[in-house]
């Protein structure tokens, strides 16, 4: 059995797992990422980075080889909705590169690309990372225990520290008993990618509701769309079935709201269509001995705000920054500001998700009285937790999340 001693293990090389690795590398750190798949499949998320996110891009400065890589941004959000004619809703267009201050909108590229990416840079920047490890198993304590298999040989590694990044579904997570909160799922949300569709612009995202039917369309390269659907439980034998990819390209194409509802008819599915339960996953202290868990295998937002990446990201600044300070000082890393922040980061954007869901989510002539009520009132500049998805959760008052705030926002 080899064994080795680095500072960090990293369980997980996907984007919050590889952006880590890269700064720890960069800054001196030995680290190890465990991998299990060999190559990142399209999981039908993590492809877009809200503002607020592409401002911690830059921080640790990983963005311009995601623009390298092909990323684009999105300056504008159209709010194409049955509400009104498609004209208004250009007018109504929010300009996405004034909600930080690197101006640049936010950012689309494929999951498997990014992950790509931050592996190539994690390894150049000199981590270790194997691809296609199994049987991972972690033992928590002052100097945790990590063991797995890679390319037939079993290996022991004792670092300093265990960082769990693997995902949602994360099994480092499940083995060391973290109680995970939950929300109850109320919706299904499903994405595709699709190519074909060369004349529709590709600095425009769009997020709209008609009939029974929440829709988001992101561009990526080339004449490549994702497009997302979100609609209820009772309504998944719409979308179910071997034929489910035509059925999503099906519901676009109805659209009367959506000016590129037909080229999008005309489209090819290059991907799967697969849809989630949409709802709120939280651990009230993503730590313990040893360990350390960042994005999603810590818990993740309500898929509905499109938070997941920009999330990853502030966890692995704020984790990289303690780990820094404290090798710097001479110290054991203190992580109780990372777990205080996280908390009232991810209980600010769960409020945020529960207003959209309301807003989004709930189809028929109340629901839609109720949007252009909200709109009305938002954008007159009355306080609300809305932004947060764009901005930051942290750039917005107090207030904004009382309850209070939200029950006059959403008042008849």
């Amino acid at each position: 059995m080899g064994r080795a001693e680095p500072d960090v293990v990293i369980a997980g090389a996907g984007i919050a797992g590889g952006a880590l690795g890269t700064v720890l590398a960069r800054t001196g750190f030995e680290v190890v990422l465990l991998e299990r798949e060999n190559n990142y499949p399209d999981r039908v998320r993590g492809e877009f980075l809200a503002p607020w996110g592409v401002t911690e891009l830059a921080k640790l400065e990983l963005l311009q080889p995601l623009r390298e890589a092909g990323a684009l941004f999105t300056r504008r959000n159209i709010p194409y909705d049955e509400i009104f004619a498609p004209s208004d809703a250009e007018a109504r267009a929010l300009d996405l590169t004034k909600m930080h201050a690197e101006g640049l909108g936010a950012l689309c590229l494929g999951h498997p690309a990014t992950c790509d990416k931050f592996a190539q840079l994690a390894t150049m920047s000199g981590a270790s990372v194997l691809r296609g490890a199994g049987a991972i198993s972690v033992a928590s304590g002052s100097r945790p225990i990590v063991n797995c298999v890679h390319d037939g040989a079993s290996l022991e590694f004792r670092p300093r520290l265990v960082i769990g990044a693997d995902g949602r579904n994360s099994s480092l997570r499940k083995d060391l008993g973290f109680k995970v909160n939950a929300d109850e799922p109320h919706n299904l949300l499903g994405g595709m990618l699709v190519k074909g569709v060369p004349s529709r612009p590709r600095d425009m995202q769009v997020i709209g509701v008609e009939d029974r039917f929440h829709f988001l369309v992101f561009p990526q390269g080339d004449d490549l769309l994702r497009l997302y659907g979100c609609y209820h439980f009772a309504d998944k034998s719409r979308f179910d079935g071997p034929d489910r990819r035509a059925k999503l390209i099906n519901a676009f194409g109805k659209l009367t709201c959506l000016p590129y509802a037909e080229a999008i008819t005309a489209s090819t599915p290059i991907g799967p269509f697969n849809s989630f339960s949409n709802e709120d996953h939280w651990i009230d202290d993503p730590t313990c001995p040893g360990i350390v868990l960042i994005g999603d295998a810590a818990g993740h937002n309500d898929p509905i705000l499109g938070q997941g990446l920009s999330i990853a990201l502030r966890d692995v600044r704020l984790v990289s920054e303690i780990l820094g300070e404290a090798k710097a000082a001479g110290r054991d890393p203190d992580f109780r500001p990372y777990v205080e922040e996280r908390a009232e980061r991810m209980r600010r954007l769960r409020i945020t998700a529960q207003v959209a869901a309301r807003l989004r989510v709930e189809f028929g002539s109340e629901a839609r009285e109720r949007r252009a009520r909200v709109g009305k009132r938002v954008a007159a500049g009355q306080l609300a937790p809305l932004p947060a998805s764009l901005i930051g959760p942290e750039r917005l008052p107090a207030e904004a999340f009382l309850s209070e705030t939200v029950e006059k926002l959403l008042a008849a």
